[in-house]
């Protein structure tokens, strides 16, 4: 039930529809079905505004970085978008993404491990989310956050959706700082692959809820293993990916259980079905003791200057594979 309208509100897509006879069988939770958010009470605020507000910031990378007043001598070439005066994109040589430069993006707060280790600039685990290399970067995540961020907070609340984005790209930034440690790191990515691994568990923990599990299961799988090849190429930080699609995933377990769908049939009746299911309850407490021990030891690591390729030395494979076509640099 709705508890500010006091009416029914169609289940999420996918899912049993609760008190009817018939089932529910539309689309998996990241479909976006019009009919269903018409009727829905809740208007989601929180994702709108972290979009606004990444848009924000990057008009001010952009007042700061100030491309003309340091175009002369620059061994790239001229601004891009000339028109655009101080906030004219670097050369494309040296941005593609058209955007600020590098020392800008440092400058604003980007993930610099050396600042953050020899530099007590811890702060910057947080900062970089909120930051995005160029317009292309900007664009792009923020149409993945309104297409699988609007549904999950409709589902879910702020209160829930909010802790998943913020913790899973601070997960992220940590995974990162401690194997990418010669170069800055910018962008809500990690936040964004939190939001779809918090989906995947909220679709394993929910499990007896939906109806077409298995397309459901696929369609995320498919939408995070394509994302996660991308994130071997070149220049794309694919361990803030990695550490913020975990994040979430265990969030999703601590954050995201709903009631059995034999509890919602039996609600009111004796005898009936306990409301939460015992695997339930075990993935919540497994999920949590794996997220504290795991952030605590990972922020250990990046403070104490460990560098995670000396104890891994195939995982920089994960984030760069070097081929004909390119190489992975350092920079």
């Amino acid at each position: 039930m709705d508890v500010e309208s006091g009416n029914r509100v169609p289940p999420p897509p996918g899912r049993n529809r609760y008190g009817g006879n018939n089932m529910d069988v539309t689309p998996p939770p990241f479909y976006n079905d019009p009919s269903i958010l018409r009727e829905k009470s809740y208007r989601p605020w929180l994702v709108p505004t972290i979009v606004i507000a990444d848009i924000i910031v990057f008009i001010f990378e952009m007042l700061v970085n100030n491309c003309p007043a340091h175009e002369e001598g620059n061994p790239y070439g001229t601004c891009i978008a000339r028109f655009l005066h101080r906030f004219s994109f670097q050369p494309w040589k040296e941005n593609p993404l058209l955007g600020p430069s590098t020392r800008s993006l440092d400058k604003m707060g980007g993930l610099d491990w050396d600042k953050i280790v020899h530099g007590n600039e811890g702060w910057r685990l947080v900062s970089s989310i909120w930051l995005h290399a160029g317009l292309i970067h900007l664009l792009a995540n923020m149409i993945c956050l309104i297409f699988i961020g609007v549904r999950l907070e409709q589902q879910f609340g702020f209160l829930k959706v909010g802790p998943i984005f913020l913790i899973s790209g601070f997960g992220g930034s940590v995974l990162s700082a401690l194997f990418i440690q010669n170069s800055v790191s910018v962008g809500a990515s990690g936040a964004l692959f939190g939001i779809l691994g918090a989906m995947l568990a909220e679709l394993l923990t929910n499990w007896t809820i939906y109806t077409n599990r298995v397309a459901a299961l696929l369609n995320i799988l498919v939408i995070a293993v394509i994302n996660l090849v991308l994130g071997i190429l070149p220049h794309v930080d694919n361990f803030a990916h990695i550490g913020g699609f975990l994040t979430g995933f265990l969030l999703g377990f601590i954050l995201l259980f709903e009631p059995q769908f034999d509890w919602q049939k039996s609600r009111g009746r004796q005898g009936g079905a306990s409301k939460y299911a015992f695997y339930q309850l075990l993935l919540l407490g497994i999920s949590s003791l794996l997220l504290i021990a795991g952030m605590a030891a990972a922020l250990y690591a990046v403070f104490k200057g460990e560098n995670g390729n000396d104890h891994c030395s195939w995982c920089h494979y994960l984030t760069c594979v070097p081929t004909s076509s390119w190489t992975c640099g350092t920079t």
